[in-house]
């Protein structure tokens, strides 16, 4: 597999269609909800060099961009993809490490976070150096929170006042010494068993609150 990576420019324009299609394709797929992303979003952030695309032979293989918030305090990487010719070849570890190494030269002092219902993005986070955190230590930015009303589990979000929802939240640090290997590796089993627990419980929630609307 001959994949460069490189920082996404104007030049790479004429992937920006096939990238937004890649992540919602691969959403429906996965039954799992994510923010929709339109062309022109992608472009802008192609504009900016906030986005990082992996090519081969001018074939689109991979793609990632960079989210900053409250001024570069805190930043997220979004739209994590990889065309489906080209997956379980190690590909996504590779743009994700990429744009974390290029994330922190271009935002040395902000705390890169993220949210994901993906046990694969979670163990590369993990891999990373990312910790779970609550959603409380995230960004406060009501914009990155509107950003999720595309999503299908958006209304669990707002249920709990952008506090919990499906997503798991994870945090990187750059002020904390990195602890190498992990004091804690990811464990698939226990992710699994957590997601399948919260995932109960909002259900749990939903129902008890449908019961109480139909009795009134």
């Amino acid at each position: 597999m001959n994949v460069d990576i490189v920082i996404a420019q104007e030049e790479h324009f004429k992937y920006a269609q096939e990238i937004c299609d890649t992540i919602e394709s691969s959403a429906k797929l996965r039954g799992t909800g994510i923010a929709k992303r339109t062309p022109e979003y992608i472009q802008k952030k192609m504009t900016n060099k906030d986005a990082v695309i992996a090519l081969e032979n001018g074939n689109f293989a991979g793609f990632c961009y960079i989210e900053s918030w409250q001024h570069g305090k805190f930043v997220a990487h979004s739209g994590l993809i990889v065309h489906p010719d080209y997956r379980n070849l190690g590909l996504a570890k590779r743009i994700k490490t990429f744009v974390f190494d290029y994330s922190l030269k271009k935002y040395p002092e902000a705390k890169v976070f993220g949210i994901t219902t993906g046990l694969a993005v979670m163990k590369i986070n993990s891999d990373l150096g990312y910790k779970p955190v609550p959603f409380s230590e995230l960004t406060t930015d009501p914009s990155f929170w509107k950003g999720c009303q595309t999503c299908t589990n958006y209304e669990i979000l707002k249920s709990k006042d952008n506090k919990m929802c499906l997503c798991t939240g994870m945090l990187y640090d750059p002020k904390e010494k990195p602890k190498d290997p992990p004091k804690h590796p990811f464990n698939v089993r226990i992710w699994n068993r957590l997601k399948a627990i919260k995932q109960a419980l909002f259900l749990q929630n939903k129902n008890e609150k449908k019961d109480k609307k139909d009795n009134k």
